[in-house]
């Protein structure tokens, strides 16, 4: 069996390997880092929660050289959460390598602090192909030197209509770079994309877990005027501590979020339509645990990084059986139990039979019935979110909102969990009962000596 103390890594980069805590590596590791390290072209199936990031991020950094000042690593991405979470993850290997920047370059936020950071060129860039597009028009970023292109979640990147703007920033590459490209699914079009970016590519897939028996799924044949209800009583009779609930349309995801509410769950909706701000506000307090049930579409879910997710639910199943592998490969991570619960109208049957021929075994129907149980009887997330007004550019740390909370509010550290430091907002999950206590004494006695506002969401 392959160990990372098997890999050609530099020894920089074994420290990084070591700090992480990476012993064994994930089937598509050991699939694909022989090729990636030996500088071959690669593409490589996989779904989410596989450690294909770790296995991408080894390689751009084993082909860096930091005393060289320009970009030597492009990874383009299909959302600002899924480049936030893979930016955080070069990071956290690289470092054992001393000097090395890297820079996140994203739509939904402000361009001019992004042209600050490109006055002195990064290292590695981590990016979403409408940005990167738009500061090469600019003269802004400069490629010319890129040894590693990296293209993550392909499939959604063109199901989002970034093909033109990845065609033009590939034109732009050098022509002897290394390619890498990653995808959950590999419908026609990634083919065609592979095609026109990589030269003589290994090719590797890492299945999902749709027949892993650490994944217990269930199929409820509903009507369609009941699935809302039903979607409420499997959650009152499973109770698991965190779900996320697929949709097929955006309406649906405002919908299912919004008959949630009704019934008394903490939930909320994720969706491309959602301005920047609103979005990340979501995905912290589900991470944080504010929230117990994300309802959310595909695209939106991608860079979702929640690391132990009990349930899936597919409100509708998705017509791409491969899909429907990658969603549910977001529960029963590193061996851990998961469960996914399918609502299947009549309209939808065909879609499971092809799933049942996809897996090769017959599915397990489970009857659902209705909820009728009152909102005092749903679980409660156990913990609530503080926003606080001030951020790395009021040079908050999360030290600073830990000691006052400690400190004047008074919270022992169990009641305290997950802290995020944007620029210019930070958030802070705190015990449920203990939320509204602990947000009147940070105002009222501030942070370090300084006051700002803050407000339980």
């Amino acid at each position: 069996m392959l160990s990372f103390a098997d890999l050609a890594l530099s020894p920089a980069l074994r420290r990084g390997v070591d700090a992480a805590g990476f012993t064994t590596p994930t089937p598509i590791q050991a699939g694909t880092l022989p090729a990636i390290l030996d500088g071959r072209d690669l593409i490589a199936q996989a779904p989410t929660g596989s450690g294909k990031t770790a296995a991408f991020g080894l390689g751009l950094l084993q082909r860096l050289d930091p005393a060289l000042v320009r970009v030597q690593a492009l990874v383009l991405c299909p959302t600002r959460e899924l480049a936030d979470q893979v930016a955080k993850e070069i990071r956290r290997l690289a470092t054992g390598i001393p000097n090395v920047k890297l820079t996140l370059l994203t739509g939904g936020v402000a361009l001019g602090p992004q042209l600050a950071s490109l006055e002195h060129a990064p290292h590695v860039v981590v990016g979403t192909p409408g940005r990167v597009q738009e500061l090469l028009r600019k003269d802004a970023l400069v490629l010319d030197g890129v040894r590693t292109l990296v293209l993550d979640e392909a499939d959604r990147m063109l199901d989002m209509g970034f093909e033109a703007a990845i065609r033009d920033i590939v034109r732009r590459l050098p022509r002897d770079r290394q390619g890498l490209l990653f995808s959950a699914t590999w419908p026609e079009a990634i083919r065609g994309m592979a095609a026109a970016t990589l030269r003589d590519p290994v090719e590797v897939s890492a299945e999902g877990v749709v027949d892993a028996p650490e994944v217990e799924q269930r199929f409820h044949e509903v009507d369609l005027a009941l699935k809302p209800a039903a979607l409420a009583g499997l959650l009152l009779e499973h109770r698991p501590e965190s779900t996320v609930v697929f949709c097929n349309t955006k309406r649906d995801v405002d919908d299912v979020a919004a008959a949630l509410a009704r019934a008394g769950f903490a939930s909320a909706a994720l969706h491309g339509d959602l301005e920047q701000r609103d979005r990340d506000e979501v995905l912290v307090r589900f991470a944080n645990r504010s929230l117990s049930v994300l309802v959310a579409s595909d695209v939106a879910a991608r860079g979702l990084d929640v690391k132990e997710l009990a349930c899936v639910v597919n409100y509708e199943l998705p017509s791409d059986p491969d899909v429907y592998v990658h969603r549910i490969g977001r529960t029963a991570r590193a061996g851990r139990s998961g469960l996914v619960l399918n609502l299947v109208t009549p309209r939808e049957i065909q879609r499971a039979h092809a799933l049942e021929e996809r897996q090769g075994a017959p599915l397990h129907w489970v009857r659902a019935t209705p909820a009728g149980a009152a909102p005092r009887d749903v679980p409660r997330a156990p913990m609530a979110t503080l926003r606080i007004d001030a951020g790395r550019t009021d040079k908050l740390r999360p030290g600073d909102v830990l000691g006052a909370l400690t400190g004047a509010a008074g919270l022992k550290g169990e009641a305290i969990g997950k802290i995020d430091i944007f620029p210019t907002r930070s958030y802070v999950a705190v015990h449920r009962g203990k939320a509204d206590a602990a947000a009147a004494a940070l105002g009222a006695d501030g942070i370090k000596g300084r006051r700002f506002r803050i407000r339980r969401i």
